[in-house]
């Protein structure tokens, strides 16, 4: 009679079992179970990554989808957060501190970056990418994923603080785009003279963090500084700080900016802007496809520049954006570095600039054709970006932001003069972070 033994591993139900029917199925099913190559019994990898909610249905449009297909033991789940930045970076906080984090991804905005390195909870990827492939993204993008000299975060998309203006009102009136902050005062009185405007100059003033993003793109055109991330040397309380203080103050008193600019946010300057009650607005990029919407009283009447600076200094352009980082404690580091490759790749920051009118951080795409085609706007835009301003990168960012916002909010609205204001905020950062008045 012909015998042959059960293959190792064959359960000890069927051992026992006499018929050679079963016998013969159980085996040849042991065989198939034998013959299937690991990866494909196998769960898939599942890397959590938390995004807003207005960014997650970008996301989901096709690129996560595009991902998992060309890596099929890979799958993204996104959990949708807050849109509010600060609530998304409370829950990234929460969820480090409490222990290992649920997130494997962390999408972070550039002001994230120093805080979550220092307190360990990125891993280092320095050592994943080479310097020549970091070449191919804006160099601030890329200095805003650092921090001590490591590399946390490979930038996704950009975004940065610029000046538009109206190309009709300053052409009919014999006007070039201002270059220094005095300009920007002549030529906003000298359009409300004229009542072409109700005002010349829009920017936000409210106590939050978009005063601290405008404030440095001023204080960069003043050659001020707020702190130096090397030496922690704190210059708030230096006499180009008061400067560009001064200049804030000087558009609310000359009337050529609204006596409500100290609570203004970006919407509320962008619809003074786009309604055509203003000749220069600060804002951010996102502000052009609305202003160019059909219906709009300056739709193909605006431009873009980096903010105007003094004799001598250049204006800043503050430096915004999201970029992607792996969680010290994933437990698949490696699946979470081809995400970020796929999702940071020149491929995938295309299609995010022509579905989502984002702003990538790869410096070709501000000048290929298809993108240029969509957007005329963008090879000027990068020219901004090259102009851009990071906020100090620190670990303390979140508490030296806070006391600046305090403090210059109440130099801007007669609380507290300009300077007593920035010596008490600078004596503040100063404790904050443990240096020397």
């Amino acid at each position: 009679m012909f015998k042959f033994h059960l293959p190792k591993g064959t359960p000890k139900i069927v051992q026992k079992l006499k018929s050679p029917v079963v016998i013969f199925f159980a085996v040849l099913w042991s065989i198939l179970l034998i013959s299937i190559p690991p990866a494909l019994t196998q769960q898939p990898v599942v890397l959590n990554v938390l995004i807003t909610a207005t960014d997650a249905q970008n996301w989901q449009q096709g690129l996560v989808k595009d991902f998992e297909a060309k890596n099929p033991g890979i799958r993204i789940n996104i959990i949708e957060g807050p849109n509010a930045t600060n609530l998304l970076e409370d829950l990234y906080t929460g969820g480090f501190i409490l222990g290992d984090s649920p997130y494997d991804l962390i999408n972070m905005d550039v002001i994230w970056t120093s805080k979550f390195a220092a307190a360990g909870w990125l891993l280092d990827l320095s050592d994943r990418i080479s310097e020549e492939e970091l070449a191919a993204f804006s160099q601030k993008d890329v200095e805003g994923g650092k921090y001590e000299g490591k590399l946390y975060r490979i930038p996704m998309r950009s975004d940065v603080g610029m000046l538009y203006y109206r190309t009709d009102l300053l052409q009919e009136a014999g006007f070039k785009p201002p270059e220094t902050f005095d300009e920007i005062i002549n030529i906003s009185q000298a359009l409300k003279q004229k009542g072409k405007v109700d005002w010349g100059y829009v920017w936000q003033g409210r106590q939050y963090e978009g005063l601290a993003a405008m404030f440095v793109e001023v204080l960069q055109g003043f050659g001020g500084f707020w702190v130096n991330p090397d030496s922690l040397e704190v210059g708030l309380d230096d006499p180009k700080t008061l400067k560009a203080i001064a200049f804030l103050k000087e558009t609310m008193k000359e009337g050529i900016s609204p006596p409500g600019v100290t609570t203004y946010q970006e919407e509320e300057t962008r619809r003074i802007f786009q309604s055509g009650q203003a000749a220069f607005l600060r804002n951010w990029p996102y502000v052009w496809s609305l202003a160019n919407t059909e219906g709009s009283p300056v739709k193909d009447k605006i431009a873009i520049k980096p903010m105007v600076g003094t004799l001598g200094n250049s204006g800043g352009a503050c430096l915004g954006g999201w970029g992607l980082g792996i969680a010290k404690s994933s437990k698949h580091p490696e699946a979470a570095w081809k995400a970020i490759k796929y999702f940071t790749s020149e491929e995938t920051q295309r299609r995010f600039v022509l579905d989502a009118g984002f702003v990538p951080s790869r410096r070709s795409l501000f000048l290929d054709p298809q993108i240029v085609a969509k957007y005329p706007h963008y090879p000027e835009l990068l020219k901004v970006v090259d102009q851009s301003v990071l906020r100090p990168p620190i670990a303390q960012y979140a508490q030296a932001s806070d006391i600046l916002q305090r403090y210059l909010s109440a130099a801007l609205t007669d609380r507290m003069t300009p300077e007593k204001a920035m010596k008490a905020a600078a004596n503040e950062t100063r404790r904050l972070l443990g240096v020397k008045s």
